[in-house]
């Protein structure tokens, strides 16, 4: 494990103080860049298939933290049969008496795929712990297994990174407004936000418990401050992009050609279209 002075000075800083208020970006110089990014998504997508890379990335944070939004901005533009998102619902009554890992484990990459865990076995550091889910003694024996686990998962040939989402109270508790009152988004806000928004100081506790548990040579905790969540999305694809080796393959030009359009076809079918409304 690594020093823990040495983890505790690079995980310190966004968790106790204030993140400075950057000014949000603006949505021209975004899309520009987020675009550009896309573009070396794609060329590690041929990359991971042409060298069948197994691919682990897991996010996690606090509700309204931006994880979906995070992993909606790296998955825009690429294949969804190549980049997997995993969300998993609460266990079923069996999965509750399997081996904790085991519902996780499954759905683990295979040769040529990237899986985005959107919240991951840390459930167990986090919203298990903190909401009286699962007992003390169950979480910190999940703490003294999960380093072993990943160490497990890199030697196998995963590629694992784990990213934290800071979000400070204010900006918290303004995304979760924002939920009550757009139609669009009440569907994000469920009865378990609503209890842990105020349990803000047990979750504090929670994450540096995981950060000190876990944050290991071959698995380490990545936090990105998330208070704009334009800049969070930029910071996050930049950054697993530098540390999942790849490069651009060679792509024969592609060269569509003429083709004869008679409309000639025979009987027209007499399709029912959809209503034009718009």
């Amino acid at each position: 494990m690594a020093d823990k002075a040495t983890k505790r000075k690079k995980t310190s800083g966004p968790s106790n103080r204030k993140a400075a208020k950057l000014e949000t970006m603006k949505r021209k110089p975004y899309e520009k860049e987020l675009a550009r990014l896309h573009v070396e998504l794609v060329h590690l997508q041929r990359w991971v298939v042409h060298h069948g890379l197994k691919v682990c990335i897991v996010f996690e944070g606090r509700d309204g933290a931006g994880k979906g939004g995070v992993i909606k901005a790296i998955t825009d533009r690429v294949s969804p049969r190549i980049f997997r998102v995993v969300a998993l619902p609460a266990p079923t009554e069996r999965e509750q008496t399997q081996l904790y890992f085991q519902r996780y484990i499954k759905h683990f990459p295979a040769a040529g795929e990237i899986v985005i865990f959107d919240r991951s076995w840390y459930n167990r550091a986090g919203i298990e712990r903190v909401m009286d889910f699962c007992t003390e003694d169950e979480a910190e024996h999940f703490l003294s297994q999960v380093p072993m686990m990943e160490r497990a998962m890199v030697d196998s040939g995963i590629i694992l990174l784990k990213y934290w989402l800071e979000v400070s109270p204010e900006e918290q508790q303004r995304r979760l407004e924002d939920r009550v009152d757009d139609g669009r988004k009440t569907w994000k806000l469920s009865e378990m936000d609503l209890k842990s928004y105020h349990m803000w100081d047990a979750y504090t506790r929670a994450r540096e418990a995981m950060f000190q548990a876990s944050d290991s040579p071959w698995a380490p905790w990545y936090a990105a401050r998330s208070e704009d969540k334009r800049r969070v999305r930029l910071n996050v694809i930049s950054h697993l992009l530098e540390h999942i080796p790849y490069k651009e393959l060679p792509q024969a030009p592609v060269k569509l050609g003429k083709r004869k359009v008679s409309g000639d076809t025979g009987k027209k079918y007499p399709v029912t279209y959809v209503p034009e409304r718009y």
